[in-house]
């Protein structure tokens, strides 16, 4: 399913809805510039000729790679290439939510006052041209990302006062204030090391068609369908399973789906409809194909315009709540594949509430007639609501017919649904002038952190309870929520380091959400591979989407 990225705020990646993923700045208006890629990698260079083997491993995919500048990277294709091309201070273990260091060798000493990150890093490191990795390099890469102003850079420029090396191996990281997740964020895949041999910085100065960095792999060979990785044979980790890469795009998701069952790729990861990804499952007892699942960080949900009436009326936004029944949307659009979702945090999240579940449950069309009734609506006076989805969206077209088809059996011509599409890059331009009622779209963050998953939906810069969000990040979203102990609870969050305190505030948090319903969270997503029976090594991860590419081998 493919799905667009946005980036709503100064500290979260975001996707719109259903078939199409994007990420934006601190507004929406960056949204146009990741339409359309859901997936994997790409890369250039003119490195050495890559050796047909055995041992190399054939990775099927539907996505086009748009650069391999780990300083201009904000699309999901680009950033899988970066993370098996480059290496970070820190990564996640593999399977868990576990931060351990992979450049660095410890977790950072952060100062009493939450400002200054002193970190020690490994001295055993060469770049893939031969250059020492050393905290000048690293200073360097992290400088680079900033100064450069690529599409990604205002995560660390909304945060980071300097960079420095203040030692061989010990880098220091002063911020302009406290950011109680800042050690997540060292995990983004574009916050690697790249060799200043091979770079410059400056405004954009990026190179998007070759990768110098740390990491096991390199570029070998470059085409407009096919990319090969070869292993970096000065390589300071443990070296790749495979004797290569060979990433292979497919026009089409028909294409993807029958390259993987006639045997021609060894892996398909990205993208496939609902159907295909069913067919597989069950084709895979019978012809011995391997099936990979994990929870996925993506989640659907409804915008909810609160200034446009009559969702204005708080009444009216809990009736749609209540009349929602995810236990059908999963069945009916997804075969149970996703997981349904009651609040905008994923259950990946220990802090995970399901306020809404607890409040409205699914499906109560009891309570849902009851909640219009009082707002002085009936079978002669009927609400009607439009509900907008991307027209490439095949999940979004069929979750908006499923929510029709269920209302109008269910309530009772109380209330009716009108399903409108509209063509992915419009919606962009104008979610947040308030155009649409209400938007299913689609939402993975940055960085594994709660906070990703509240400031970019409910935090607001300036207005009031009575005229809404003005500017901020609700009103980029397209709800124009305000609500003043949300944004106080989302800046005591951001400097809280207790966990448990942290814990309480996401608490209160995704019930202010339930109660006011600015937001609808509908489902999660769940993350698919498939490989033939000869494949192992598949580790698919909750944390962030991202397929390692080195722990793959042929058996």
């Amino acid at each position: 399913m493919p799905i667009a990225r946005i980036r709503f705020s100064s500290s979260v990646r975001g996707i719109f809805e259903p078939d199409n993923w994007i990420r934006s700045e601190s507004a929406i208006r960056r949204w146009v510039s990741w339409l359309c890629c859901c997936l994997l990698l790409v890369g250039c260079s003119s490195s050495p000729s890559v050796p047909i083997d055995g041992d190399r491993i054939r990775i099927g995919t539907t996505a086009e790679v748009k650069t391999l500048d780990p300083a201009d990277a904000y699309e999901l294709s680009s950033t899988i290439a970066i993370y098996n091309l480059g290496d970070r201070l820190y990564r996640y273990q593999a399977g868990t939510t576990q931060i351990e260091p992979q450049l660095a060798t410890a977790l950072p000493q952060i100062s009493a006052d939450g400002l200054t990150y002193t970190i020690p890093l490994r001295q055993d490191v060469t770049f893939q041209d031969g250059t020492p990795f050393d905290a000048e390099a690293m200073a360097f890469s992290l400088r680079r990302f900033i100064e450069n102003k690529g599409r990604p850079s205002f995560l660390l420029s909304s945060l980071v006062e300097s960079v420095a090396a203040t030692g061989q191996y010990e880098l220091t990281i002063q911020l302009q204030q406290p950011f109680a997740p800042f050690t997540a964020l060292l995990t983004f895949p574009g916050l690697c090391a790249v060799s200043p041999q091979a770079y410059k910085i400056g405004e954009g100065k990026f190179k998007p068609k070759t990768f110098v960095g740390t990491g096991p792999y390199q570029i070998a060979e470059y085409g407009t369908d096919l990319i090969r990785l070869q292993p970096f044979d000065g390589y300071w980790g443990t070296p790749p399973a495979n004797s290569g890469i060979d990433l292979q795009r497919f026009s089409s998701k028909a294409n993807l789906y029958n390259a993987f069952r006639t045997q021609a790729v060894d892996v398909a990861y990205q993208s496939l409809d609902t159907d295909q990804i069913h067919s597989l499952e069950e084709l895979a007892s019978e012809e011995g194909l391997q099936v990979f699942q994990t929870e996925s960080p993506v989640i659907t949900y409804l915008v909810v315009n609160v200034r446009q009436p009559p969702l204005d009326r708080l009444e009216v936004r809990q009736a749609i709540a209540t009349a929602i029944d995810r236990q059908l949307l999963d069945e009916r659009v997804f075969y149970g594949e996703a997981e349904p979702l009651y609040s905008l945090l994923p259950t990946t999240f220990e802090t995970y509430k399901p306020a809404f579940q607890t409040r409205y449950g699914d499906g109560n069309s009891d309570k849902a007639k009851e909640l219009l009734r009082q707002a002085g609506y009936s079978p002669e006076n009927p609400l009607t609501v439009e509900i907008w989805y991307s027209s490439d969206s095949a999940s979004g077209r069929l979750g908006v017919t499923v929510l029709k088809a269920a209302i109008d059996r269910d309530l009772d011509g109380i209330m009716t649904i009108e399903p409108r599409a509209v063509e992915a890059t419009t919606a962009y331009g104008f979610l947040d002038r308030g155009v649409y009622p209400m938007f299913m779209l689609s939402w993975y963050a940055d960085f594994f952190d709660a906070d990703n998953y509240i400031k970019p939906f409910i935090d607001c810069e300036e207005g009031t309870p009575e005229a809404g969000c003005t500017a901020g990040e609700s009103q980029y979203h397209g709800s124009f929520y305000y609500n003043d102990r949300a944004n106080e609870l989302i800046e005591q969050q951001r400097v809280t380091r207790n966990p448990q305190e942290r814990a309480e505030i996401f608490a209160e948090l995704q019930d202010i959400v339930a109660e006011d319903v600015p937001f609808i969270p509908l489902w999660q997503a769940k993350e698919y591979a498939f490989a033939q029976s000869d494949i192992s090594g598949i580790e698919l991860s909750a944390t962030q989407q991202i397929l390692p590419f080195w722990p793959i081998e042929r058996k």
